[in-house]
């Protein structure tokens, strides 16, 4: 049963009948529930158009027709609040509905439609660092809840693997490596080599112009470059899967900027034919002053192309292959420029007649002394992040279970480790910057990840109990609601769907860990208040429902997240 829906559904109709056409109906929450569950505002613009006192009219409004059966009462207060309270009744068939559901009440409103989402993106043949962690989790997340939304996703890593660095890496490789180190490759060798080739280029004009005529020859298809290449790229993903194994990230389509070399010139040609790349001073460039932008360069002064001139390119090949109703790309907010200028060239090109183009900006992740600098020499590689994490992760689960195995102990380790790092990263804003500490990301208490994930052990303890103690399962016994603390965890149950939905509206993964942790905390006060497997019978079947619906929830919605739910903390 959708409570909420039918409560809309109701209020809309009335407030037809009283104002035709003013499209009037809409609830959200309550911040007191004191005066109700749900409140409508509608009135007092409504009440502003049509010329009339708002108070008055919401009145009007809840006698227009009769009370469904699902609202226990409607009044009015203030100047024209509509306050609804739904009956316990009606709560508990809605709890009941949305945990039968296998989708938990998820409106599958992106059933038919087709998404790309571009994140991660890391280059080739260096390793992944920090600054790799906040595209890919929460661009993993926002996949994640686009597809429980029923959209067809496309998750696309788009490799850094083309342009003048291959040149001096190729030239690295093979005057820097010894034949044992070749024979071995790793990501760390080929970024070691590359910075010594790249050194030698400041220091060699020979070296520079060697290094530029096997860039050349890669351009032109040499077979020995190519393979050497091809290899470089084989390399790295290989170690680029080790990490992302870990992370639980998965993708659809590994394309690089490679990929889309074929389809520049004829992109820049369609700008010139169309009037709108002109040649200044040996560029070929798009005027955006009409946008209130920077000029836009697609082609530079030695003929080269640059990021604009590929992303336009990507666009135009995403949306011919897949037609998806939107790409969205996540990165970090110091490209919103880059962005904003080759969505506006894409528009005026017509290559987004159906898909909405959205960047997914978000800030930096900083330590407490300050921004993350290779000349500082505190880039952290994302692997030595995880390692980090799950080490100490390790120290809490050895004081806590020292009879595990060691198995069983490092596994939980890793879960709790990747769930810290994941949620520190996705309960803020992507938007904002990020000040990370150990001390934060792994608190047992408080807004974080292991706290979430101890309250879903927690549940799944207490449900555990409860089967081995009954032999009956929680979908067994009818549902009802007593207590406030029981009325607050039903009511905020029922609005998982939204958050899933506003969480995938805005790219916003914050929002659904927000709410998450609302429910833990609210679960919290229910739990100390109310006991469960102690109750009488009746009490505690019901509660035990209750409980069950919570896990479902909390479980699927850390799943969202793409954090880890041992079941043992």
């Amino acid at each position: 049963m959708d409570c909420e829906g039918l409560a809309k559904q109701w209020l809309s109709a009335a407030f037809e009948a009283v104002v035709p056409g003013c499209g009037g109906g809409k609830v959200v929450p309550s911040k007191d529930t004191r005066f109700g569950d749900w409140q409508c505002n509608d009135a007092m613009g409504i009440a502003k158009r049509a010329g009339k006192n708002p108070r008055a009219l919401a009145e009007e409004v809840i006698k227009a027709l009769p009370l469904p059966e699902i609202l226990e009462k409607v009044e009015v207060a203030g100047p024209g609040f509509i306050n609804l309270t739904l009956s316990n009744r009606a709560l508990a068939a809605g709890v009941e509905s949305l945990s039968d559901d296998p989708h938990l009440g998820i409106p599958q409103s992106g059933a038919n439609e087709k998404v790309v989402i571009d994140y991660s993106s890391p280059n080739v043949a260096k390793p992944m660092h920090i600054g790799h962690i906040r595209s890919t989790v929460i661009g993993n997340a926002i996949d994640r809840i686009l597809r429980a939304l029923g959209y067809l996703v496309i998750a696309d890593n788009h490799l850094g693997d083309w342009g003048t660095q291959f040149g001096i890496l190729i030239m690295g490789y093979r005057r820097f490596l010894t034949d044992d180190e070749r024979a071995n490759l790793t990501v760390e060798l080929l970024e070691k080599v590359y910075v010594q080739s790249y050194n030698a280029t400041k220091e060699d004009p020979v070296w520079l112009d060697t290094c530029r005529e096997e860039l050349v020859k890669l351009q032109a298809g040499d077979e020995e470059n190519l393979a050497v290449w091809k290899r470089f790229i084989d390399i790295s993903l290989g170690e680029f899967g080790r990490i992302y194994d870990r992370l639980d990230v998965s993708f659809n389509l590994y394309r690089g900027e490679s990929y889309y070399q074929p389809m520049l010139e004829p992109v820049v040609e369609t700008l010139k034919e169309k009037g709108l790349a002109t040649l200044s001073d040996g560029a070929w460039i798009v005027d955006m002053k009409d946008e209130g932008l920077e000029v836009a360069i697609v082609r530079k002064r030695d003929g080269g192309f640059n990021y604009t001139s590929t992303d336009i390119a990507t666009v135009k090949s995403r949306t011919e292959e897949f037609d998806p109703a939107r790409i969205i790309y996540v990165t970090d907010d110091r490209q919103q420029l880059h962005f904003k200028q080759f969505f506006a060239i894409c528009n005026k090109l017509g290559f987004c007649t159906k898909a909405a183009l959205q960047h997914v900006p978000f800030g930096l992740m900083r330590l407490p002394e300050g921004t993350f600098s290779t000349r500082q020499g505190n880039v952290i590689k994302l692997e030595t992040l995880l390692d980090e994490a799950a080490a100490r992760a390790r120290k809490i689960v050895d004081e806590s279970h020292p009879d595990w195995t060691e198995e069983a102990r490092a596994a939980l380790a890793e879960a709790i480790g990747i769930g810290a790092i994941k949620y520190a990263d996705l309960s803020h804003d992507p938007a904002t910057m990020i000040v990370f500490t150990w001390e934060r990301a792994l608190a047992l208490e408080g807004n974080s990840g292991p706290y979430l994930q101890y309250a879903n052990a927690r549940l799944n303890s207490l449900l555990a109990r409860y089967y081995a103690e009954t032999g009956r399962k929680p979908k067994d016994n009818p549902l009802f609601i007593t207590g406030d603390a029981e009325k607050a965890l039903a009511l905020h149950l029922l609005q998982y769907p939204n958050a899933v939905q506003r969480a995938g509206d805005l790219c916003k993964p914050s929002v659904l860990a927000d709410y998450l942790y609302q429910l833990s905390q609210l679960y919290s006060s229910f739990y100390q208040s109310s006991p469960v497997l102690k109750a009488d019978l009746a009490v505690r079947d019901c509660r035990i429902r209750l409980c069950d619906a919570v896990s479902k929830v909390l479980r699927g919605g850390l799943n969202l997240l793409g954090i880890p739910t041992p079941e043992r903390i």
